[in-house]
């Protein structure tokens, strides 16, 4: 008699536990990497690199980079807003370093703009992209 439940049965090998294996190595290389790229997207805009590291502190201060009052963080409380808010900052934060539309697109593509920005030549210019604005603390 036919069984389904040996017909769906299937044994592990080491070669698919060892694929794992590296796509977790790749995946926390990964988030090292942003770490850095952020940390030097803080120093290059006048905040302590390890700013960056705390979570919902970090975005409080890159609200204060992009020239916003950290109370704006508040919106990312809010079901739809938050997304159409971190938008805006991800905008603000590409024109604060001389960038535009283009560098929040790729941005919002896997976050390949946090890493030109980081470690590319980019300069913090201030909020408006004008000019040398230190961010307050």
């Amino acid at each position: 008699m036919w069984n389904l439940a040996q017909t769906y049965t299937y044994t592990t090998t080491s070669s698919s536990s060892g694929g794992s294996g590296v796509l977790l190595f790749l995946y926390l290389l990964l988030i090292v990497v942003y770490v850095v790229a952020n940390w030097k997207i803080f120093e290059k805009a006048g905040q302590a690199g390890w700013k960056s590291l705390i979570p919902i502190y970090n975005f409080v201060i890159m609200l204060r980079i992009v020239g916003m009052s950290g109370w704006y963080a508040l919106l990312l409380l809010v079901p739809l807003v938050n997304i159409v808010f971190a938008v805006i900052v991800l905008y603000k934060m590409a024109v604060a370093f001389g960038y535009g539309v283009g560098m929040t697109i790729l941005e919002l593509l896997f976050g390949i703009g946090s890493l030109i920005i980081g470690f590319g030549s980019a300069k913090y210019l201030g909020p408006d992209g004008h000019g040398k604005k230190p961010a307050t603390t």
